[in-house]
Parts: C-alpha cells; structure tokens; sequence
C-alpha cells in the first residue's frame, strides 16, 4: 500500500485533536473532578463517559482476538464508514469503489462527503473478481468496500478474491463483516496483523442482539485507529451504551446460543419458502437473512404489510428485481410470516 500519510487527507493528518481531561489525566486514581465543567451531583450520570471506552475494549479484545489499540469504537458501524471518508477522501477530487448492489451507506456517505462513488456489478451468483475490482480503480481511489457477509444478497464475497484486493490495492480495503457471526468463514479481523491496509467493520445490532445500543467496531492496526481516534468526537460513546456492552460481553455463550437458533430457523425458512408456488428462486446465505426472489414482490410485500408482517423489499434495488429480504426472527415471528404467505 502507499504510506498512510499519502492516503490521509492532509488536514487531518496534521490535526491537533480534541484533548479531554480524562485523556491528560490518564489512569491517575483521582478522587475529586473539578475539571470539565460538570455537575457535582446527579451520579453516575452527571460524568462524561470514558472517551477511550477503555472497559469495553479490553472485554471485546479477549472474545473477538486483536488488541485493544486495534479496536475503534463507533455510533454504529456508520460513524466508521463516515470516518473513513473524512479520514482518507478529499471532497470533489477523490473516489472509492465498491460492489453493485451491498450496503446502500457507503453511498450515502460518499454522498455527503462529495466523493465519487464508483461500482463495479456482482455477477449471476452475486460475486466479483479482484480484477474487476482493481480495474475500476484511479490513482485518485483511496478505498475498496467489500460487504461479506452481503446486504442485501446474504452470500460470502469469495475469499480469495477478496485477499487479492488487499494485497494489490495500494489504498485501504474496507472489508463490512456485519453479518460473519452467522457464517462459517474465519473472519478476517483474524489476519488484521498480516494486512496494513485492511479495515474490518462489525456491529453490536445482529448477532448480539444490541441494536438499540449503535455500537459499531472496527479493526485495523494501530495506524489507522489512532487516525480514527484523532477525528472522532471526543466523546462519541455514552455511558449508558458503555455499560449495556460491558453486560453484553458477559455472555458470550449466550450470543452463541442465539446464532445457532437463528441459523437453525433460518435453514427451516428456507425450506418452507421453497415450497411456496409464487417463490421463484432463494439466493445462498451466509448471514441471519436471505434473498426470496418472487413473481410479485411488491404485492406480496403489500399484502404482509396490510396483515403486520414487516420484510424488507429489495425489488428497486440494482440485481434485485421481485426480491424480498428475509430476516430470521424467532420461531414465533416466522410462523406468522409463513401462516400469512400461506393464505396469499
């Protein structure tokens, strides 16, 4: 990859960041905190949260296998991609490349940022090459999104391919793994040591049942999180979030728990769509939905709708014709969906 300073956006690299008390402080075992304004009373909610989420970082270390100065904690997953934008594009002269259709965010960002935002179409089964990617890019393209586990189409991007992007782009590979607690495939956080310009993102909201909380990570070498850690707000994390992960990260064996129903419910969704005369085609899944393509979708999603059954419709969506997404609920949840289908 070129140097980290290249791919920065020059003012960000020569930032000054915000300096908290608590970040001067340090771990200094303070009794009295006359420092940032605050009100005495009212605890524990009158205090700033901890700007560095230092508590929940050391937790999450231990159970998702990097350091804790790898780790970048974020109002969901979309402050990161937000970041990188700020971080690594310079509005109206940059551009990133991703796959055709994924996670509709990095355009919304890219967007607001005046960045160009470029795609490259998945093919019949939903995959792509690493040449393809690599041939959309400029010598002005700074990142590469790879959404694997895919949203909306469900599917594992190929590995190999996705490796070759890393190790041929000269810029910073974004590799969204939302969805890899419910797919078998070693996720890639593993081998951030191996990769300067990977940046992996995952999320508090699917597998861990945390999606009220926003709590979105990212993980990357130390570099590019103390770049993330200059930009972000200073106190981007509330207590409150804080402390619901800190509980979160209590059960790890529950979370387990859960992914084996869901993705034992989600083998038995699939199988009784399968069945249903108006199912055209059910796309392979790697994550806790999957891809129904229809004769009607939009009918069909009308129909659900008018008897309170919520699916996502895809069927606007580029490579997504007649498709409706399929989140796995409980196993109460999925019988009203197929009792509904059923009467259709």
């Amino acid at each position: 990859m070129k140097p980290l300073k290249e791919l920065t956006r020059p003012n960000i690299w020569n930032l000054k960041p915000y300096s908290s008390a608590h970040n001067e402080c340090g771990a200094t075992a303070a009794k009295v905190f006359l420092d940032a304004n605050e009100n005495p009373y009212n605890s524990p909610y009158n205090r700033y949260p901890d700007p560095q989420q230092s508590e929940v970082k050391a937790r999450l270390s231990k159970i998702k296998g990097v350091r804790p100065e790898q780790i970048f904690l974020g109002n969901g997953s979309d402050e990161a991609i937000d970041l990188l934008y700020r971080c690594f594009t310079c509005p109206g002269r940059d551009n990133v490349v991703a796959i055709e259709p994924t996670y509709g965010m990095y355009k919304v960002c890219a967007d607001i940022n005046d960045v160009e935002y470029r795609t490259v179409e998945l093919d019949q089964n939903y995959q792509t090459t690493a040449d393809r990617l690599l041939h959309a890019c400029s010598d002005t393209t700074k990142l590469i999104w790879i959404c694997s586990p895919n949203n909306p189409t469900g599917n594992n991007i190929m590995r190999d391919e996705v490796v070759k992007v890393i190790n041929e782009f000269q810029g910073i590979v974004v590799v969204d793994e939302a969805y890899s607690d419910f797919s078998s495939e070693r996720p890639l956080r593993l081998d951030i040591a191996k990769y300067p310009n990977l940046v992996v993102l995952n999320t508090f909201s699917n597998a861990w049942g945390c999606a009220a909380i926003r709590l979105g990570m990212a993980f990357a070498q130390k570099d590019i999180i103390d770049i993330f850690n200059k930009v972000k707000h200073p106190y981007n994390i509330s207590t409150l979030t804080q402390r619901q992960a800190i509980e979160a990260l209590k059960e790890p064996y529950e979370v387990d728990k859960w992914v084996k129903t869901i993705l034992l419910e989600r083998g038995r969704m699939i199988e009784a769509f399968r069945l249903l005369p108006f199912c055209e085609r059910i796309y392979p899944t790697d994550a806790n939905f999957f891809l129904a393509k229809m004769n009607d979708a939009q009918a069909i999603y009308d129909y659900l709708k008018s008897n309170g059954v919520i699916v996502r419709n895809r069927a606007n969506v580029h490579l997504c014709n007649n498709c409706l997404r399929i989140t796995i609920g409980s196993k109460s949840e999925n019988n009203e969906l197929l009792s509904a289908l059923r009467q259709y």
